[in-house]
């Protein structure tokens, strides 16, 4: 393990009843960059994500963050520690508000107590720096709107929002640009680029344009071990990448 890496893995393998969906997977990512994991359909990356952020234990290997190993860490430990994720399928509280959906996040700054009963008085202290987020992802004309009215592209964005109000110091992103058309991606790319200043941001996403403008470093999968890793130019010239996404080096 580096001392420089804010997220290295050792050795990393999941075993599903004899199934290797990832095996001995040995990731390093830089602080400050936007890391893209990638890979064809079947090739481990979210069985990858789901033991970096621990909703699956590891078979065998070891995680360390920040220079602590969080093998054996719960997924709230983790998020209390600065690594916060995302979902491929978006996770915000429809029938709240864009403003309270952010307003919650912001509440774990009080520790355990989410203040569900607590007046709307001492909840509208979060009132600032909520809206604050909301114009950081382009939805300060949507506080009021409820989460499930929101556009499909715009609610990604208030889940983002939502993921910046924990303050992490790394993000992790499950396909942020799935089921998007082609000007809410530009709008996310924008967004992951400006909230990445300050941050590490660890991504899987299908979007090959995308990683390849967003992106610093790059990790390709392939049947659950790591097949390339490198810039974008260096991991689209590799003859196994191709192989792996077009069934040929040509």
């Amino acid at each position: 393990m580096t001392a420089e890496a804010i997220l290295e893995t050792e050795g990393l393998t999941k075993e599903f009843r004899g199934f290797v969906a990832v095996r001995n997977v040995a990731l390093r990512v830089e602080p400050n960059t936007i890391h893209a994991l990638i890979g064809p359909n079947g090739a481990g990356k979210t069985t990858c994500f789901n033991l970096l952020t621990k909703f699956l234990t590891p078979s065998a290997g070891r995680i360390v963050f920040k220079g602590r190993d969080i093998t054996a860490a719960r997924p709230s430990d983790i998020a209390r520690m600065g690594l916060v994720r995302s979902f491929q399928i978006s996770a915000v509280f429809g029938h709240l508000t864009a403003l309270e959906n952010v307003r919650i996040a912001l509440q774990r700054q009080r520790g355990q107590s989410f203040d569900f009963w607590r007046s709307e008085r001492t909840l509208d202290r979060y009132n600032g720096r909520a809206r604050e987020l909301l114009e950081a992802v382009g939805l300060e004309d949507y506080a009021d709107a409820q989460a499930v009215e929101l556009p499909y592209g715009r609610k990604r964005a208030l889940e983002i929002a939502t993921t910046i109000a924990l303050d992490p110091e790394l993000m992790l992103l499950d396909e942020p640009m799935a089921g998007m058309g082609h000007e809410d991606v530009a709008r996310i790319a924008d967004l992951i680029r400006t909230v990445a200043k300050g941050r590490t941001v660890l991504m899987v996403e299908h979007n090959l344009g995308v990683v390849a403008d967003l992106s610093d470093t790059i990790t390709v999968l392939a049947r659950g071990e790591v097949l390339a890793e490198g810039d974008y130019a260096r991991v689209s010239a590799d003859p196994a990448v191709r192989s792996a996404y077009m069934g040929t080096e040509d």
